[in-house]
């Protein structure tokens, strides 16, 4: 259980992370506007926001997007709305010739994780029946290490989408959100389930309560983790160092779960009588 509780520390910080480091991307570096024909309608159901695009005293952020202080107190200019800082200079000029654009709410690239799991769930669930009628299903702790390895190729798309938008000096495509949330969510549902199968399964029947909560308490300390992680985004230059780290974070544990694999596989066999 120990072992288990150790790599799901961290699969959660850096899953936990679309709610700092992944929605600061989407804030400052994602191209966020959205078409004219739903606009209206988003306006109305509170999913998108207006920003003026006129000359106006503003808060200077630097290259980072962190905001530029003195005396602890924010620098203040005459210029754009921060949204326009790492816009194409060409589209820039298009844009100014209207008042203003309306854009996606950062808060809705949050969901696209729960729309993942709601898509992915049943395809998951098939390719793990067609591996079973073939005799080929892997073990729940052959899943689990395989969910992490899948959830580090979620950093690599972002370190691709770093480099798409040349260390955010051009903001880029919201599809690499998608795309990271959508690899990470084919891990969540390779390990996170699995997790709590394997909890079940394997604690004795009289602590079984006790062993979950432990699950549960391994969860909480990957959020911490994630939160010590996102707090140094301002301090890595170029961001796709910040998602390499991330990755190796997960690589290592997939590295660790394979190590032990061959002996937790034992120890399912023996317990559940399942396994290979």
């Amino acid at each position: 259980m120990l072992a288990v509780y150790v790599v799901s520390i961290m699969f959660w910080a850096v899953f936990k992370q679309n709610g700092t480091a992944l929605t600061r991307w989407a804030k400052y570096y994602t191209d966020r506007e959205m078409p004219q024909t739903i606009s209206d309608v988003a306006e109305t159901l509170y999913l998108a926001e207006k920003v003026s695009t006129e000359t106006k005293e503003v808060t200077q952020y630097d290259k980072s997007f962190q905001a530029i202080k003195v005396d602890g107190k924010p620098v203040k200019a005459m210029g754009k709305d921060v949204y326009f800082q790492n816009m194409d200079p060409a589209l820039m000029e298009v844009k100014q010739q209207q008042p203003n654009v309306v854009l996606m709410n950062t808060e809705l690239f949050q969901s696209i994780n729960p729309f993942w799991v709601v898509a992915l769930t049943p395809l998951v669930i098939g390719f793990f029946q067609l591996l079973r009628k073939r005799g080929k299903e892997p073990t729940t702790p052959s899943k689990i290490a395989w969910g992490l390895f899948i959830s580090a190729l979620s950093t690599l798309v972002m370190v691709l989408a770093v480099w798409a938008g040349n260390n955010g000096q051009i903001k880029v495509s919201p599809l690499w959100l998608v795309a990271c949330y959508g690899v990470i969510t084919v891990g969540e549902l390779f390990l996170s389930p699995m997790g709590l199968s394997l909890v079940s399964k394997l604690s004795p029947p009289r602590i079984t309560g006790l062993m979950m909560g432990g699950f549960f308490l391994s969860i909480s300390v990957g959020n911490k983790l994630s939160g010590v992680l996102a707090s140094m985004w301002y301090g890595y230059e170029n961001k796709a160092n910040f998602f390499l780290v991330n990755g190796v974070l997960l690589l290592g544990a997939t590295v660790l779960a394979w190590m032990m694999l061959k002996w937790m596989n034992q120890i399912f066999r023996d317990t559940t009588q399942e396994g290979n």
